[in-house]
């Protein structure tokens, strides 16, 4: 009877300790949520808590606690955190990163741990390409694809040159890269600023000067606000047509207002697209923080949804890594982009859109969906990534 009892009890205990370890699941958020790029790190936590909040602070139906951090921006703060977030708050995944030099200082540790890892903005080629990782997934793009699809506009529309502007960092030669991928015009020259830079009189007389058919930027966070607003300024918005991705989203149209209006971006995602999940995240977005969303936001209410999605399948597990990450790569959530799925490299294949900068329904500056020029758009990059 003493042994029946002791072995009723140490099932019983097995069975505690397994449902205590699925008790509660551990995400570490990190993010840009400091200087003039704020926004972008705040539209993403605000997306993802977004979806947290509709499923009643759950996601697969386990309780989830988030460790919010803020890198600055700052490639080796960034580090710092993702090892506390491993090695003493002892997360079950991470999820979010705002900027593609923190992206690539990052990578090293989490790929390290072996840490599931979300990706909601940040796409450098890199880690698509050679140094893909088993463990990482992004519901966002790589950062070419924005790019690109605007390439292929300038040129389906007969642009002949082209000036190229972008800050000097990852992300930067990376989107520069996309679009001459793409663009079969002349290039009249490549101008890399200052990440951070708040003026821009040197570069609007280079566009003077040289008087190209149309320009293209990547000015994302406060830089864009800074851009488009001395562009406005100085006349050139209504002289030259200005192609752009993450200069003029819902984290700056609203500093820079009527002044953007007629600027074309490509993105992913845009606060119009047809498609059901976009509608209601829209409208939910909308009422519960009182603007419109950005793609950043969008990304964050995908993150969430992926890893709900994952953790419905594993039954709130992510003590195995790999099935929990087979999971998320399987990508069966309502996207908010419309058609979505993951390629081997853990970037997201799917369709790349042209926007113009006009006036809602509402009366309010927002995106308004031009042309589809590059549907279900797979990156570059996935042909060297090692995976199988």
């Amino acid at each position: 009877m003493n042994v029946r009892k002791f072995r009723a009890l140490a099932v019983a205990a097995a069975a505690m300790l397994a449902a205590a370890a699925h008790a509660e699941v551990k995400i570490g958020f990190l993010g840009t949520f400091s200087g003039p790029a704020a926004a972008l790190g705040q539209d993403q936590y605000d997306g993802f808590m977004l979806a947290l909040e509709q499923k009643g602070g759950k996601l697969g139906g386990t309780p989830i606690k988030i460790v919010k951090e803020d890198d600055q921006l700052k490639p080796d703060l960034g580090v710092q955190l993702v090892r506390k977030l491993i090695e003493s708050d002892k997360v079950d995944l991470v999820t979010g990163v705002t900027f593609s030099n923190v992206m690539m200082a990052v990578s090293k540790p989490l790929a390290a741990a072996g840490t599931p890892f979300v990706g909601s903005n940040a796409g450098p080629a890199p880690l698509a390409g050679k140094e893909c990782q088993p463990n990482f997934v992004f519901t966002s793009f790589q950062n070419d694809n924005q790019a690109e699809v605007l390439g292929k506009y300038a040129t389906d529309k007969g642009y002949k040159k082209l000036l190229l502007l972008a800050p000097n960092y990852q992300s930067g030669r990376d989107q520069v890269t996309g679009f001459k991928r793409y663009y079969k015009g002349a290039v009249a020259g490549e101008v890399y600023t200052q990440l951070n830079q708040p003026d821009y009189s040197a570069e609007l007389a280079q566009i003077q000067a040289l008087q190209p058919d149309a320009i293209f930027a990547f000015f994302p966070g406060g830089m864009g606000v800074n851009f488009i607003k001395q562009m406005s300024q100085a006349g050139l918005l209504k002289k030259v047509p200005v192609l752009t991705v993450s200069t003029v989203d819902g984290t700056q149209l609203p500093a820079q207002k009527d002044g953007a209006i007629g600027t074309l971006a490509g993105a992913a995602w845009g606060p119009d697209l047809p498609n059901a999940a976009n509608k209601a995240f829209v409208a939910a977005f909308e009422q519960k923080y009182g603007r419109i969303p950005s793609q950043s936001a969008a990304q964050g209410f995908d993150a969430a949804l992926a890893i709900d999605s994952a953790l419905a399948k594993t039954k709130g597990s992510v003590a195995d890594k790999a099935a929990f990450i087979g999971a998320l790569k399987a990508a069966e959530f309502p996207a908010v982009v419309g058609s979505f799925k993951f390629n081997k490299n853990g970037f997201p294949i799917q369709d790349q859109h042209v926007f113009e900068v006009a006036k809602d329904a509402q009366g309010r500056v927002s995106l308004k969906t031009v042309a589809t020029p590059l549907p279900a758009l797979q990156d570059a990059y996935a042909g060297e990534c090692p995976i199988k």
